[in-house]
């Protein structure tokens, strides 16, 4: 395979930031017109490495782009997906540099350099990727098969659209194999290939107590505080070994074998290590895990965002009308997510006192992933890996979700397979998300010899 030029080198990562400066938050319609430039810009980036089709799908939410390049019927198809939308910056004052001012920069880490800004590594690094290691085989003439694209804008907020799109696009978008950046590795120099995602289930939950904002010294005592009782019931979601306490919430779910967490335990991990990069002085979980195991193959639950009442400067004595929680759960196969979204539902209001009303507002999610180690996908992602890295990567359950996964299963019928290359401590989701010049032009190396890998194994399994 060719090797990037330094020319080249320069110009893909001024590319890149190009594109980082772009502001593509799909969670927040302020954004809209910035959506719809990164979508043009993906677009153009496609054309521009040699994909003969380009197009630009409007749907009611954010746009999607679709490419290809096909050059013979008869040979397999690879669909590559990923996401041009980025998580909300919040909170700014957290960031170093500004969050769509991209700079590099050198870390303990990342000695060649890192690459900050919001979407660095989730996911416009890593799908951007795939654009420039499209641009390399048409460049060399050696794309060994057929390739599309399909880069979405929506992937933040739940992929909402993405299902109608596939479902009127089957022809379109078929394909041999699904392959995907979106997950991250252990270390630059252990490759691993995620072979599981979790699931999701995304809620919302109001508490409202009186009609308006009350006075805490006239009603203090005397009236439900909406804060108060939102804390106390988030209080009870969990037992003292961190098990979590809705009824029917682990039904379904299968204990991994000895065998299986024994493979997982041989992956490099320490635990103090871990501990320093979050600065955190001791770990926290379900009673009777490991913290790899507690973060893969166990299903959460956790509070992301909690507000009600003043919290401006100084002091404001309010009892608040309303309190508000943001409540996800990771979840593992076994478990729907729209079943465990109405047990939450369910439990939630009951455990509510007479003095508050409760509304629950189920946002998105998605069902659990696994990729199997003996799919010739799979296969020919170790075999990149190994001759990229010179070790072999270890298959590893990831503790993410990528709610699209299953769906493209369920209704294209071929295996995704989840090459990624960022690192747990790139702070994708939080301020100073970066990602290292190494691993993006690692990925743009990889890349092309698993389209080789994919093909020689389709081969291999025909005669």
């Amino acid at each position: 395979m060719a090797t990037i030029l330094p020319a080249d080198k320069q110009r893909f990562i001024d590319e890149l930031i190009d594109l980082l400066k772009i502001p593509t938050i799909s969670a927040d319609s302020k954004y809209n017109d910035d959506i719809k430039k990164g979508a043009s810009w993906v677009q153009n980036a496609l054309s521009k490495a040699g994909c003969t089709v380009t197009e630009i799908f409007p749907t009611k939410g954010h746009p999607i782009v679709y490419g290809e390049r096909l050059i013979d019927p008869n040979l397999p198809t690879v669909l590559v997906y990923g996401h041009y939308d980025v998580q909300p910056p919040d909170p700014v004052e957290l960031w170093d540099s500004p969050p769509f001012e991209p700079i590099i920069k050198k870390t303990d880490l990342h000695q060649e350099g890192a690459i900050f800004a919001r979407g660095a590594c989730d996911d416009k690094g890593q799908m951007y990727m795939h654009i420039k290691a499209l641009e390399m085989m048409v460049t060399h003439g050696e794309l060994p098969c057929n390739v599309k694209f399909m880069i979405e804008g929506e992937e933040e907020v739940g992929s909402d659209n993405l299902e109608l799109f596939i479902q009127e696009h089957k022809e379109k978008l078929a394909n041999d194999v699904i392959l995907i950046s979106d997950t991250g590795m252990i270390s630059n120099t252990q490759p691993s290939i995620t072979t599981g995602l979790r699931g999701l289930s995304y809620m919302e939950v109001v508490i409202t107590g009186p009609n308006r904002d009350l006075h805490s010294g006239l009603y203090g005592g005397a009236v439900a505080n909406p804060i108060n009782i939102l804390t106390q019931m988030i209080a009870q979601l969990h037992d003292d070994n961190n098990r979590i306490t809705i009824p029917g919430f682990y039904e379904g779910v299968e204990d991994s074998s000895k065998e299986e967490r024994a493979e997982m335990a041989k992956a490099p991990f320490s635990l103090e290590d871990y501990k320093n990069e979050i600065k955190i002085p001791a770990v926290h979980g379900e009673t009777g895990y490991t913290t790899l195991e507690r973060n893969s193959i166990r299903p959460t639950l956790d509070v992301n965002g909690i507000w009600g009442g003043y919290t401006g400067e100084g002091a404001k004595t309010v009892i608040a009308s309303k309190a508000h929680a943001k409540i996800s759960m990771r979840l593992v196969p076994g478990q729907d997510w729209e079943v465990i979204s109405d047990l939450f539902t369910k439990h939630f209001k009951s455990i509510a006192p007479e003095s508050v009303s409760v509304e629950i507002i189920k946002h998105h999610g998605g069902q659990a992933y696994v990729t199997p180690t003996d799919n010739i996908g799979y296969q020919a992602a170790h075999k990149a890996y190994a001759e990229t890295f010179g070790t072999d990567p270890i298959p590893q359950k990831g503790g993410g979700s990528i709610p699209i996964v299953p769906l493209f299963e369920d209704v294209l019928g071929t295996k995704s397979v989840l090459m990624g290359f960022g690192l747990d401590s790139d702070a994708i989701h939080s301020p100073n998300e970066h990602f290292g010049l190494f691993n993006f032009f690692k990925g743009i190396e990889t890349i092309p010899l698993f389209y080789k890998h994919y093909v020689d194994l389709v081969n291999e399994n025909k005669n």
